[in-house]
């Protein structure tokens, strides 16, 4: 999957595995982070990014997890030098034009990314919040909306519609998310 909603200063190409001669740089995602020290042996996305400037590199994201249901692929944001790559529903911010600088997010699993172009937003959906990329690098995860799984129902006028399920009721219940001012009306996480 390849998304391009956002106007890009680079180009990348998912491939099937490994190339058979590797570039100079080569990427590895993610870089020392506690409890993922295996985490490249359940497999990886490989991609080749060309960036406007910097010359190209090879990026290794691990997979958080394994299986075809399990949302991966690459994603232009707000941000025209920074793509956003999803390998096995875990989220790495890559800076094309400084790739060392790329992190793994805390979302994780993501199930879905939503580019909402007109609020310069690319939203983030996870079993419990969402977590908001926008334009001028601001990263944000929203409270937490639901006991399991968050259902993105519609987006319009910059406003996130959803449910969330609520454990105590055994239903769903709707949320209103405001991408500009973080603003939550509704949800299911409550006290």
């Amino acid at each position: 999957m390849t998304d391009s909603t956002f106007p890009a200063r680079w180009t990348a190409t998912v491939l099937n595995g490994p190339p058979l001669i590797a570039p100079a740089r080569h990427i590895v995602l993610p870089q020392a982070v506690p409890g993922e020290e295996d985490a490249l042996a359940r497999g990886a996305l490989w991609v080749d990014v060309r960036p406007a400037a910097g010359g190209s590199f090879l990026l290794q994201c691990a997979l958080g997890f394994a299986g075809s249901n399990v949302l991966s692929g690459i994603w232009s944001t707000p941000e025209p030098d920074v793509l956003l790559a999803v390998a096995g529903g875990y989220a790495y911010r890559v800076q094309t034009t400084a790739p060392q600088q790329s992190t793994l997010l805390p979302l994780r699993p993501v199930v879905a990314c939503l580019p909402v172009q007109h609020a310069a937003s690319l939203v983030l959906v996870g079993f419990h919040a969402v977590l908001v990329l926008q334009g001028d690098g601001a990263a944000w995860a929203s409270p937490r909306l639901s006991w399991e799984g968050v259902t993105v129902t519609s987006i319009a006028d910059g406003v996130v519609h959803g449910t969330g399920w609520h454990m105590r009721s055994d239903r769903e219940l709707p949320f209103q998310l405001d991408l500009r001012t973080q603003a939550l009306t509704g949800g299911a996480f409550l006290p």
